[in-house]
């Protein structure tokens, strides 16, 4: 069932157990905007079927967020849409446009860290006829940032700096003060490791926080409100503050003197993940 935000603001709650992100609607009084796609056939196919119960306009544009699987393995349910994605997001996709999906290839990728063991379990379950699936073609590649204009409903999109991943786009509202930011301020993995790309943390906040907004949404989070970015963000500077080494326990002495207390909750979480970050760039080969 989908949630309302607004009048003209609509989204589909995440699902971590199946590996199912939010998904979005923006409404204008010509068309609709769906952020992201969802993560199989079976997951945009009740999306869509949802937005059917709407009186609503018809859904011209569809935005990827980024090429990580969970958001685009839907696109090509969006027959009559206008997928939009950035010029690194359509990079990538290219690389997904010639993989297969039958068991044999999807272990492969597996094998090779481009999916997770439950990952290759939710695409076998929801993702019919993989002998022959291809994912389907964009329709607009955008650099930077682009306005879409709904009919008396403006969205901007933008690529920002990111955590996550190089390509992350969000989704602004302006007249609804709401930010679709996908999976942007989420950590990464990278050889096993969960990491938080320091370089990028600072970078990221200030992209997110030029735009007044109140409500923001969230890949594997659903919705939050200013209150609660804003205590998020704090948590990570402070733990960037903290961390200057591969040492967490240097990293959890350093906030315990900054802050007067142990860190705790998320806090733990975001020190050992910037702490990783920092042991991965100690492996990487010097120049």
């Amino acid at each position: 069932m989908l949630k309302q935000l607004s009048e003209s603001i609509y989204y589909m709650v995440n699902d971590n157990e199946r590996e199912r992100p939010v998904l979005g609607l923006v409404c204008g009084e010509k068309y609709s905007l769906v952020i992201d796609a969802g993560n199989s056939v079976q997951h945009a196919e009740e999306f869509l079927a949802e937005i059917r119960q709407l009186q609503v306009p018809p859904v011209r544009y569809v935005v990827i967020t980024h090429a990580h699987w969970d958001h685009f393995l839907g696109m090509n349910q969006y027959e009559d849409a206008v997928i939009i994605v950035n010029r690194l997001t359509e990079q990538r996709l290219n690389e997904w446009r010639a993989y297969t999906f039958d068991d044999a290839a999807l272990l492969k990728y597996v094998e090779g860290n481009r999916l997770s063991a439950h990952g290759m379990q939710m695409i076998q379950n929801e993702v019919p006829n993989r002998e022959s699936f291809t994912l389907g073609r964009s329709g607009i590649v955008f650099e930077g940032s682009l306005e879409l204009d709904l009919g008396n409903k403006v969205c901007t999109l933008e690529q920002i700096r990111s955590t996550h991943t190089d390509d992350s786009t969000i989704v602004y509202v302006p007249d609804e003060r709401t930010l679709f930011l996908g999976d942007s301020p989420y950590s990464t993995t990278t050889r096993s490791l969960f990491h938080y790309k320091q370089h990028r943390l600072l970078p990221m906040i200030e992209d997110i926080q030029r735009y007044d907004a109140v409500h923001f949404l969230l890949g594997h989070e659903s919705i939050c409100d200013q209150e609660e970015m804003d205590m998020f963000f704090g948590q990570l500077t402070a733990c960037s503050q903290a961390v200057t080494s591969t040492s967490l326990e240097e990293a959890m002495d350093s906030f315990e003197r900054e802050q007067g207390r142990a860190p705790v909750g998320d806090e733990l979480f975001f020190l050992k993940a910037l702490v990783n970050d920092r042991i991965l760039d100690a492996e990487l080969p010097s120049n």
